[in-house]
């Protein structure tokens, strides 16, 4: 079973190349609509980025995956699943825990924590010993992970987390020094915290998140470079590349900055971290997730908006934000205008101060008894 979740390339002849090497059926799942509108969009809403910078690419698809294979397999008859993720991965928690949650009286079959598979290395002599066509090289060993949303690269060099990646180890985006040398402006559209459309025009989600995927690689935007902590307890060393995501996310940022309270959108900040976590560690069929979820989806009902980026050679700025939602009031905040009583302020940060005031004096008496001659 493969899942189409954006890396078409990559899915180029794996029919034949699975009855070659030993298929008796092959299933060829296109999962992207669903990928975005069910994971990609829900992660949007909640504004998650692992451990601050990780856009969890990776995984956020893992569980869709797994979960489509649970249901061929129950389908079929299958009395087990199968993966080819490492021991020392992320990936096989993420797969795993969605085996559990789905079909827990599956066998689990792990070729790397079975067999005498123990890195990459030893997986390229496999697959060359037994005539299986792969990508990978011992010269060019990185580990890749592609979908709509990113492009992950690990291994090889990139295991000195000193060394900084090959100019050609990137393939989504453009090294800023060669991009072009005017400026880009888009303006994305959002209903209730989803992105539905590009300048003005509505466009489909799949369509959608490829045309920015397109116009943010080719300005160089949505590379990351990150030493993170993994699942199993070692810190690994992934850059990653997510165009798209990049300029959706740091819109849509930009937009509930206009349209959410500051508690709501302190408590979503917070709560952001969890659901980052949860979504690294493979939690997805959760109640946990589901609660989150359905938070989440609450704080966004008023964020619908447009949201106008200007792109230039790797960096991206926001020059306006617009909402029929839009808490920002003009007329209170403008220092030009009288629609704001400021005597209010006083009485405002007397209350606001009356535990440090009170906490000072009780200092400044301890103070001075102690200074008082015995």
């Amino acid at each position: 079973m493969a899942a189409n979740v954006g890396q078409d390339d990559e899915l180029t002849g794996i029919e034949e190349k699975a009855i070659r090497t030993g298929a008796s059926k092959i299933f060829v799942e296109d999962l992207r609509q669903e990928f975005v509108t069910e994971y990609l969009w829900p992660l949007v809403k909640s504004g998650a980025r692992y451990e601050g910078t990780y856009l969890l690419g990776t995984s956020i698809a893992r569980p869709l995956i797994a979960r489509r294979q649970v249901e061929i397999a129950l389908s079929e008859g299958a009395d087990a699943v199968a993966h080819g993720c490492t021991g020392k991965g992320n990936d096989q928690v993420r797969f795993e825990l969605t085996y559990k949650a789905l079909a827990p009286h599956l066998k689990i079959i792990a070729p790397w924590r079975e067999w005498d598979i123990r890195s990459r290395h030893d997986a390229i002599a496999y697959a060359h010993a037994r005539e299986i066509p792969i990508s990978a090289t011992s010269e060019k060993i990185y580990s890749r992970d592609s979908n709509l949303w990113h492009m992950s690269h690990e291994g090889g060099i990139l295991e000195d987390p000193g060394q900084a990646p090959p100019d050609d180890l990137f393939m989504l985006t453009l090294d800023p020094r060669s991009c072009p040398d005017g400026q880009s402006e888009i303006t994305i559209d959002f209903e209730q915290g989803v992105p539905v459309g590009l300048n003005g025009y509505r466009i489909p989600p799949v369509q959608l998140v490829e045309d920015l995927n397109e116009i943010a690689g080719t300005n160089g935007i949505g590379r990351a470079d990150l030493v993170e902590n993994r699942v199993v307890g070692m810190k690994s060393r992934g850059v990653y590349e997510t165009p798209g995501g990049t300029l959706i996310t740091a819109a849509h940022k930009e937009l509930e900055s206009l349209c959410l309270d500051r508690q709501t959108r302190q408590q979503k900040d917070i709560l952001a971290i969890t659901y980052a976590q949860m979504v690294y560690e493979g939690h997805w069929f959760t109640p946990l997730r589901e609660a989150l979820d359905a938070f989440f989806a609450k704080t966004q009902e008023v964020v619908t908006g447009s949201v106008t980026m200007r792109l230039y050679k790797g960096t991206m700025a926001c020059t306006g934000r617009t909402s029929p939602f839009s808490l920002y009031r003009q007329d209170i905040a403008s220092f030009d205008t009288g629609n704001y009583n400021h005597n209010d302020a006083e009485g405002f940060i007397n209350l606001l101060g009356l535990p440090a005031a009170v906490r000072s004096r009780l200092t400044q008496n301890q103070y001075e008894a102690l200074a008082r001659p015995v």
